[in-house]
C-alpha cells in the first residue's frame, strides 16, 4: 500500500515539476532567444496569481512594456496597433477550449508569417502515427514553410526539447527542426542553425509538385520555349521560362505547367487569364512577368522584376524641315535683325552717294540721262539693286564715281558673306532631324502615323485609355472611325519606322532586334521613345498568400546574382542601338526642304503675273486715253 502511495505521489510531483518548468522556460528562455515580442496572446489556463507573476517577468527589467492578452475563455484577435511581426501566441494545449482557438486562428491566418507560436501540453498526449511527439490536436492545422511554430515536448533522455514544426503541405508528413534544448544542469540552449530564417532553412521542397502558369499567345510557342525559333513571339514568356525552371530546382520542387492565353484581366468582377489562376489558388508562381498595376496589387503578390523591358513608341525624328521652315532657321533672331539693319543702313548710305553724285556731276546732267548704266538717284532704283544684290543678283547699273563704287563694294561683298553662311547652314540644316518631339502630346499633334504591336496588352491597354492625350492618340491615329486599328506585326512595324515618319508601339528589347536586322548604321541614329503605358517593368507575381513566398524571392534573387536571369535576357533583348554611322546617313533633299522656297516662288510668280496684268491694263487705258484727248 505504501508502494502505490509513493508512486502516486512521485507521479503527481513529476506533473507538478513539469508545469512549473515549462513556464518558467518560456517566460526566462526561449522568448528572450525570439527578437524582443512586442504583444503576447496567451492560452495558458492558468490561475489569476500564475498570469500576474508571467507578466511581471515577462517585463523586469524592460524599457518597453509587453502587452499581454490571456485568451482562456473567448477567442480574441491580435491588437491592431501592433504590428504582426512582434505578435506572439503562446498555447497549452492541455487547456479545454483550444481546439476552439486553433480552429479561429487557422481561419484568420494566424499560424502564417509574420505570426510566431509558442505550443506546449501539460498532460498526456495523442502522438500522430508518423511521428513521435506533434500531438493529433495540431494536425488540421495549415502550419506551412513560412509558419514559425515551436512545439515543446519532454525528451526521452529527461529535459525538455524545443522543435520548429511545419508541413510542406497539408497532405504531407510533418518536418521538424530541433529549436533547442534544456536540461537542468545546462539550462536552455539555442541552436545555431535556426538563427538563418525560416525560408532559407526550409528551401528543399522534398519533390513537392508546384504549378506555374505561362502567357503564350500563340499556340505554336509551347514547341519552341527554348529552341529559339520564333524568338520575337512570346518572348517575356520565353526569356523567364528557363529561369523558372531553375527556380524549382533550386527548390527541389517537380512543377506542373500550365498556359493561359493572356496576362489576366477583370470582367464582371472576375478575373480570366493568368491572374486568374492566381487569385483562385490554382497556380502557385506566374511564369510570365506582367505589369504592377493598382488593380493586380491587391490580389497578387509581385516578388522580382526579372527582365527589366517596357513597350514605347519608337520612330525616327522627322526631318527639321518637317517642323520648321529651314530658310529661317539659319540664323538666330539677333542676326536676322542685324541683317536686316545692315542692308538697310547699305540702302541709305548708297542712295546719299548716288544724290550726291548727280549733284556732283550736275554739268553732264543730258549725258548721265542718257546713259542707262548709270543708277538713278532715287529710291526705287536704289532699292531694286540692294534687293537683287541681295538676292545675288547683278546689277546693269552702277555709280561712276569712286564713292559710289566703294559703297557698291562694301555692299557686294557684304551681302556674298552673308549669303556664304546662309547657305552652308542650310545644308547642315537639311541633314539635321528634328528633336522638337518630346512628348505624347507632341507625338499625337504631329505629322506621323502611328502603328501598334498587335499583343494582348497593347489591344486592352490602348483601348482601355481614359488619360486624354493617350484616348486621343488611340481614337484619331490608332484607331479613328470607319477605320481598322492599325494594330500589325513587329516586323511589318519596324520596316515602317525605317521608311520615316511612322511611330511604332513595341516591346522595345524585342523590336531592337528587327531594327538591328533592316536598318542601316546610320539609320540607327534618329530613334527617339515616348512612354506610353503608364507602368513600370513587368514582374513575377505568386499566389496572395503563397506559403512559398520568401522561398521564390530567394530562388530569384539567387538567379540573379549568378547571371543566370541577365544571360537570358542578353540571348532575347536588345538594348537601343549606339549610333556609329552619322556620316555616312546622307540625306537626299526632298519637296518637304524645298517647300518654302517654292512657296516663295510661285508667289512671285503670281504677283509678277497679276504687276505685268495691271500694267499691261494701264498702258492700255493710257493709249486709250491719249486718243480720245486727240479727237
Amino acid at each position: 500500500m505504501k508502494t502505490i502511495l509513493a508512486i502516486v505521489i512521485l507521479l503527481i510531483l513529476d506533473i507538478t515539476f513539469s508545469q512549473i518548468l515549462i513556464d518558467n522556460i518560456l517566460i526566462d528562455n526561449v522568448i528572450q532567444t525570439m527578437e524582443k515580442p512586442i504583444s503576447i496572446l496567451a492560452v495558458l489556463c492558468s490561475s489569476s496569481y500564475k498570469k500576474i507573476q508571467i507578466y511581471k517577468a515577462l517585463n523586469k527589467g524592460n524599457s518597453s512594456p509587453i502587452y499581454m492578452q490571456y485568451s482562456d475563455e473567448y477567442f480574441s484577435l491580435p491588437p491592431t496597433y501592433v504590428m504582426d511581426q512582434y505578435t506572439t501566441f503562446l498555447i497549452n494545449l492541455s487547456c479545454p477550449n483550444v481546439s476552439y482557438y486553433l480552429e479561429k486562428s487557422k481561419q484568420a491566418n494566424y499560424f502564417r508569417s509574420p505570426y510566431r507560436w509558442i505550443i506546449f501540453n501539460n498532460n498526456e498526449i495523442k502522438y500522430e502515427n508518423n511521428t513521435n511527439f506533434i500531438p493529433a490536436a495540431l494536425s488540421k492545422i495549415n502550419i506551412f514553410p513560412d509558419s514559425e511554430v515551436i512545439y515543446i515536448h519532454q525528451a526521452q533522455k529527461g529535459g525538455l526539447e524545443f522543435h520548429l514544426i511545419y508541413k510542406v503541405s497539408y497532405n504531407r508528413e510533418w518536418q521538424t527542426e530541433l529549436y533547442g534544448v534544456y536540461d537542468v544542469k545546462e539550462n536552455f540552449k539555442k541552436l545555431d542553425k535556426v538563427a538563418e530564417s525560416a525560408a532559407i532553412r526550409r528551401l528543399n521542397l522534398d519533390g513537392y509538385e508546384i504549378k506555374i502558369c505561362y502567357v503564350l499567345t500563340n499556340s505554336d510557342s509551347i514547341n519552341h520555349l527554348t529552341d529559339g525559333i520564333d524568338d520575337h513571339i512570346d518572348t517575356i514568356t520565353k526569356v523567364n521560362f528557363p529561369t523558372t525552371n531553375q527556380l524549382l530546382d533550386f527548390l527541389n520542387a517537380r512543377r506542373k505547367f500550365i498556359f493561359a492565353d493572356t496576362w489576366g484581366y477583370r470582367h464582371n468582377n472576375t478575373w480570366n487569364g493568368m491572374t486568374g489562376y492566381l487569385v483562385r489558388g490554382e497556380v502557385e508562381i506566374g511564369g510570365s512577368p506582367m505589369f504592377f498595376t493598382t488593380e493586380r496589387v491587391s490580389i497578387v503578390e509581385y516578388i522580382s522584376s526579372p527582365t527589366p523591358t517596357r513597350s514605347k513608341f519608337v520612330f525616327q525624328q522627322p526631318k527639321l524641315s518637317y517642323e520648321n521652315n529651314l530658310f529661317l532657321l539659319s540664323f538666330r533672331k539677333s542676326v536676322w535683325y542685324s541683317i536686316v539693319a545692315l542692308i538697310v543702313l547699305l540702302f541709305w548710305a548708297l542712295l546719299i552717294v548716288a544724290i550726291w553724285e548727280w549733284k556732283k556731276y550736275n554739268h553732264e546732267m543730258h549725258a548721265r540721262e542718257d546713259d542707262p548704266g548709270v543708277l538713278r538717284a532715287n529710291v526705287k532704283d536704289v532699292a531694286l539693286l540692294v534687293f537683287g544684290a541681295t538676292c545675288q543678283q547683278g546689277s546693269p547699273v552702277e555709280l561712276k564715281g569712286s564713292l559710289g563704287r566703294t559703297v557698291m563694294l562694301v555692299l557686294f561683298l557684304t551681302v556674298m558673306f552673308l549669303y556664304t553662311s546662309y547657305a552652308a547652314n542650310i545644308v547642315a540644316l537639311l541633314q539635321s532631324s528634328s528633336s522638337q518631339i518630346k512628348t505624347l502630346e507632341d507625338l499625337l499633334h504631329s505629322r506621323i502615323k502611328f502603328g501598334v504591336h498587335d499583343t494582348v496588352y497593347n489591344r486592352y491597354y490602348f483601348s482601355t485609355a481614359t488619360e486624354s492625350v493617350r484616348k486621343a492618340i488611340y481614337d484619331t491615329k490608332i484607331a479613328p472611325p470607319g477605320v481598322e486599328p492599325r494594330f500589325m506585326s513587329i516586323e511589318e512595324g519596324v520596316k515602317k519606322i525605317r521608311q520615316g515618319l511612322f511611330a511604332f508601339h513595341m516591346e522595345t528589347g524585342v523590336g531592337y532586334k528587327f531594327v538591328g536586322k533592316y536598318f542601316e548604321e546610320g539609320e540607327k541614329c534618329g530613334l527617339q521613345e515616348i512612354q506610353y503605358l503608364q507602368v513600370i517593368d513587368p514582374w513575377l507575381a505568386v499566389r496572395k498568400n503563397t506559403p512559398f513566398m520568401e522561398m521564390f524571392k530567394i530562388g530569384t534573387k539567387r538567379i540573379h546574382e549568378h547571371g543566370l536571369q541577365n544571360r537570358q535576357n542578353r540571348l532575347l533583348y536588345e538594348h537601343k542601338p549606339r549610333c556609329s554611322g552619322r556620316e555616312a546617313n546622307f540625306v537626299s533633299v526632298s519637296m518637304v526642304d524645298c517647300y518654302p522656297a517654292l512657296l516663295v516662288l510661285s508667289y512671285g510668280t503670281l504677283i509678277a503675273t497679276v504687276v505685268l496684268i495691271i500694267e499691261f491694263l494701264y498702258n492700255k487705258w493710257k493709249i486709250m486715253y491719249r486718243q480720245i484727248r486727240i479727237i
